[in-house]
């Protein structure tokens, strides 16, 4: 797991999209172990995708655009700006094990709006 002082030194390097605002850095986690679960491409996908409000959904808290720069800054397999990361256009729901331990998970009713349909494939 991500510890706050990993999170605290890929802040200052984040390049933002927006002004920056986290609530908690569990938000960051989620989104972290939510771009950890996808696949990867060479390049940026040509389809805009409202990631932030994907993630949030599935992690059943709100996240900001900049906790998402934040998680894909510290991910090695991320590149790319928001919402341009070089994910596959085809999204892997991640497994709901991702969420045990992060105390702001499914704290807040995001949740009860997930879209499945979004999902091509379900995390093993």
């Amino acid at each position: 797991m991500l510890t706050d002082e990993q999170i605290d030194a890929a802040k200052t390097r984040t390049k933002y999209t927006d002004q920056p605002h986290h609530e908690h850095n569990d938000c960051i986690r989620l989104a972290y172990e939510w771009l950890d679960a996808q696949k990867t491409i060479a390049s940026a996908p040509r389809k805009y995708l409202p990631l932030k409000h994907i993630i949030e959904k599935w992690a059943g808290r709100y996240i900001s655009e900049t906790d998402v720069n934040v998680a894909a800054t510290m991910h090695p397999r991320i590149a790319g700006t928001y919402p341009n990361f070089n994910l596959s256009a085809r999204l892997v729901r991640p497994h709901d094990r991702r969420l045990a331990g992060i105390g702001e998970a499914l704290t807040q009713d995001y949740r009860e709006r997930i879209d499945e349909t979004r999902y091509a494939v379900e995390e093993a």
